[in-house]
């Protein structure tokens, strides 16, 4: 019986010997081990790196920089209470931070990721340790889930996939900016993920898992798997175009899996074909990765195919069905490609309303926070740009491209290698150029960054860079290792692109000699490889320059960082005593504990405990920002980073019973204790703000407390000194006492502060440079009589819950019940929207209303309900099709033989092929996709490959 696995051809071909019957096709083995070896790898550069650096943990230089100390570890801290049940407030509303802001944007840009739960595993002391095990988690993740792409897409020796899937991750872009922000490696991980998802759908299987996977990506951090999507396209749109088989269609499956794992099967055994013996004949090729039906151009002779696939000297079974004509082949395959971008739409789409829950809020918060700076892109010079794509370089402003040298060299030599097929070759090289030109173009770059220039590091999406290169490098490894002319070819491209980074000032003599050494252990190995010989020097060599090159460059970002970024002091001794201190005198809800001045971090509130001022977020709201500026606050990064407001007056109005201050927890006097959190007012407006923020605390308050100073600009004796210069930069004083001011608007503005009691006469306060001043002396005992009134119709009491309040109100209540808290969207009271009052939550009180209730619900939560809940029934009505069709499809073929007159020859199991010696070729891939293939008889072969 002749071979039935093979299609039909123009005339039947003699049947081999049962010697010569190709062997089973296995699932590509190596996998695990690929992966496992890669976060090895990955760990150990990282750790080594910091090590080497003596940065923390590893030695006495912490990593307490930019937004990991102002940012990411307050709010892991506070998941910490969120999870151990500690915390003030819930998912939907923080009491903690800003006096009460909305928690979910914040949870859904910091915390969503699925490992960042993980932090309370450790002590809430420890929160450091934990923040940075999830970093190196994370990082090792994405080189596993890169690996596992890689063994998936093609053919290759198994620590090659782990050596290119580790550079991925260990990529400039990581090292130097995913570090210290670790919200961003999220979407280190999700463009592999996600190109596996573009597998997934080009073979049209794993319906369901597909958008869950889209789904998780963009939950973990939207603004890296938003990147990640659009190269995850790219990459898609390539693979569609360098395949010659029909995208879409059933042949396009069977060839996509059963070559894969037949191909990294036989590159497991051992390389085969005339690169084995170190010739420069190019190697063999495999289905849809060669030109159908024919060789590889340039061959001399046709070498063996991968095991599975065919018998040495013939052509690929499996490639000869779509060479029947040009017109023919390229209508189905448009077709298929056309099917394909529409399951790849639906997927995305699915997965993005899955997690839309999350995402709408996060988006609407963005829509309601104060502004950021709006600046135009300005591209980095070339030069520099070039130097980045070395080792052991740093630049803040400039895309941060370095991988690996091994990952360089086989991309540069891609274009040179005439043995694997032009649209293949030419497609992935001109990705990625396409791709790093996108990084220096305006118009590109916008698209990047979801339309808005970022306020920090313009090049966010570099990882995505990494990645296409190292996915065009297991594309030339696919073909078999170069030869030496493509080597040749690839080690003066390297050359010369770090040549034209000689004028940058950022490369470093260490960049050179570690790309000269890379250069040559990787051209060393990848002879070594086409030889056959010396298989565990080659990797060595492989790996070590991985390692080598990654451990320096994080070496030296670790120290450029603490150098050139703005640093914070990292927990310790004294900040456990500080939040001990704070915990010790929390009252919450009858009073606040503001953590006070000076501030370890953006997020004290978050990461020390207590209720104050401080907050930094991406979601700052903009109501909260114009509130506290017009009271005196301070704040930095332009209007987001909020400053804690030492002032009799504001704590009086927000209630704060006790805050840190000199080193040590001062309560409020218990002849003037501080007003509940919610004050009636009388019936009327509310306050109109004015330029001096003086007058605005008297306006909130309904007193007058302040005074100006006398002849000689000099306060009355027994009155505190007041002083507001926003932008001033300096030191002001009155007397022995001083205090330094920090501002200098857009980027800063000094809060209104404090300089002492009057104890002299005619003593002067003393004001640094910089813009106007403004001067007021507070009388305590007007402050005192101001408090009790209030005091006298404030709320009985208070019930606060993690999405809103309840006050019980004063018999005969009239007017506005006004909470001590600023009026964000989202706010209802009795059923309606909250009003304002002076910037803080309010709410008419109806006749005879004996409390007020107030609920709180993130702007967007219910549309993102809505479109989450039409996710879920698409989902589940892509798994009930896909259920039905392989059940269908299942009935039709039953996994059975049937002989050449149509009848069942009781043949072998489903999947197998029946040689003509009773043989059996084992035809089983991953996935089911219901391949046919048929004989020059006509007899046919049907089962699940």
């Amino acid at each position: 019986m002749p071979n039935a696995t093979r299609p039909r051809g123009p005339s039947p071909a003699a049947p081999a010997p049962p010697a010569a019957a190709a062997p089973a096709p296995r699932r590509a083995s190596g996998g695990p081990r690929s992966a496992l070896l890669a976060a090895l790898i990955t760990v150990l550069a990282v750790c080594g790196g910091d090590a080497a650096a003596r940065v923390f943990p590893f030695g006495p230089r912490h990593r307490a920089v930019n937004d990991l100390a102002n940012q990411f570890v307050p709010f892991h801290a506070h998941l910490w209470d969120l999870l151990h049940g500690r915390a003030d407030g819930g998912l939907l509303l923080d009491w903690q931070a800003g006096w009460g802001t909305s928690f979910l944007p914040d949870y859904g840009t910091y915390l969503s990721s699925p490992f960042a739960p993980l932090v309370a595993l450790l002590p809430r002391g420890d929160v450091e340790y934990a923040v940075y095990a999830i970093t190196v988690l994370k990082t090792a993740v994405a080189a596993a889930a890169m690996t596992h792409l890689l063994r998936r897409t093609g053919p290759g020796r198994w620590w090659w996939a782990s050596a290119l899937g580790a550079s991925y991750a260990l990529c400039g872009w990581s090292l130097a900016e995913g570090t210290y922000n670790p919200m961003w490696l999220d979407g280190l991980i999700a463009f592999p993920l996600l190109c596996l998802v573009g597998e997934w759908v080009r073979e049209g299987v794993r319906p369901v898992l597909g958008p869950l996977a889209v789904a998780v990506c963009w939950v973990a951090n939207f603004y890296t798997a938003y990147m990640a999507t659009i190269g995850a396209a790219l990459v898609l749109a390539v693979r569609l175009t360098a395949e010659h088989v029909p995208a879409g269609t059933a042949a396009a499956r069977t060839t996509a899996r059963g070559t894969a794992a037949a191909g990294a099967a036989a590159s497991d055994a051992g390389p085969t074909g005339p690169g084995a013996a170190g010739a420069d004949a190019p190697g063999p090729t495999t289905p849809g990765l060669g030109p159908p039906g024919a060789a590889a151009p340039g061959a001399a002779a046709p070498g063996p195919t991968a095991p599975g696939l065919g018998a040495p000297g013939q052509d690929a079974p499996a490639a000869a069905a779509p060479a029947a004509s040009a017109d023919g082949g390229r209508r189905p395959a448009a077709r298929g490609a056309v099917r394909v971008l529409l399951r790849a739409g639906l997927t995305t789409g699915t997965g993005i309303a899955l997690a839309a829950p999350v995402l709408v809020p996060v988006f609407l918060g963005s829509r309601h926070a104060h502004p950021g700076l709006v600046k135009e892109f300005d591209p980095a010079p070339a030069t520099d740009v070039l130097a980045r794509l070395l080792p052991v370089t740093y630049s803040f402003a400039t895309p941060a491209a370095f991988v690996s040298t091994a990952v360089l060299l086989l991309v540069a030599a891609l274009p040179f290698r005439r043995e694997i097929p032009g649209r293949r070759r030419w497609a992935w090289a001109g990705l990625c150029l396409a791709v790093a030109a996108s990084l220096q173009w305006g118009p590109t770059h916008l698209v990047w960054h979801a339309f808005a220039t970022p306020n920090g590091s313009p090049y966010r999406q570099t990882f995505v860079l990494s990645g296409v290169l190292v996915l065009a490098a297991w594309t030339g490894l696919a073909h078999g290792p170069p030869s030496r002319r493509a080597l040749l070819g690839g080690v003066a491209v390297v050359a010369a692109l770090s040549l034209g980074a000689l004028p940058s000032p950022f490369l470093t003599p260490w960049a050179l000699a570690l790309t000269a050494a890379g250069l040559a252990a990787t051209a060393g190995a990848l002879l070594l490889t086409r030889r056959g010989r010396h298989g565990a020097l080659a990797a060595l060599l492989v790996v070590g320059t991985v390692v080598g090159q990654a451990a320096a460059t994080t070496a030296y970002a670790d120290r450029e960082r603490l150098a050139r970024l703005d640093d914070y002091p990292p927990w310790g001794d004294a900040q456990r005593r500080r939040a001990a201190a704070l915990a010790e005198a929390d009252g919450w809800p009858a009073h606040r504990t503001d953590p006070g001045l000076p501030r370890v971090a953006g997020n004290d509130p978050l990461l020390l405990g207590g209720q104050g001022a401080a907050y930094y977020s991406s979601h700052t709201p903009a109501v909260l920002t114009e509130l506290m500026t017009a009271l005196g606050g301070g704040w930095t990064s332009r209007g987001r980073n909020l400053l804690s407001l030492d002032n009799p007056v504001t704590d009086a109005l927000f209630g704060v019973g006790a805050r840190w201050r000199a080193g040590e927890v001062v309560r409020a006097d218990p002849s003037a204790p501080p007003l509940p959190l919610v004050t009636v007012r009388p019936p009327g407006p509310g306050p109109a703000y004015g330029p001096s923020p003086f007058r605005n605390q008297e306006l909130l308050l309904g007193a007058r407390v302040y005074e100006a100073p006398r002849a000689g600009g000099a306060c009355r004796v027994g009155t505190e000194v007041f002083l507001w210069a926003p932008d001033a930069t300096g030191t002001a004083g009155l007397g022995r006492y001083e205090t330094e001011l920090l501002g200098g608007r857009p980027k800063r503005r000094a809060a209104l502060t404090s300089l002492g009691v009057q104890e002299r006469a005619g003593a002067r306060p003393r004001i640094p440079r910089g813009g106007t001043a403004e001067v007021r002396c507070l009388d305590r005992d007007r402050l005192r009589a101001a408090v009790a009134a209030l005091r006298g119709r404030a709320a009985t009491g208070v019930e606060v819950r993690s999405d809103g309040l309840t006050a019980t109100l004063p018999p005969g209540a009239t007017g506005t019940a006004v909470v001590a808290a600023p009026r964000i969207a989202g706010w209802r009271c009795e059923g309606r929207p909250a009003r304002a009052y002076g910037g803080l939550l309010a709410v008419g009180i109806r006749p005879g209303a004996t409390a007020v209730r107030c609920a709180f619900h993130p702007p967007g939560l219910r549309a993102g309900l809505t479109a989450g809940a039409a996710g879920t029934l698409l989902l589940a009505l892509s798994w009930r099709l896909g259920t039905g069709s392989r059940r269908r499809a299942g009935s039709r073929a039953g996994g059975r033989w049937e002989g050449p007159a149509g009848g069942p020859a009781g043949g072998p199991a489903e999947g197998e092929a029946q040689g003509p010696a009773g043989s059996r070729a084992e035809g089983r891939a991953e996935g089911r996709t219901g391949g046919r293939a048929e004989s020059p008889a006509g007899s046919r072969a049907e089962g699940r490959t």
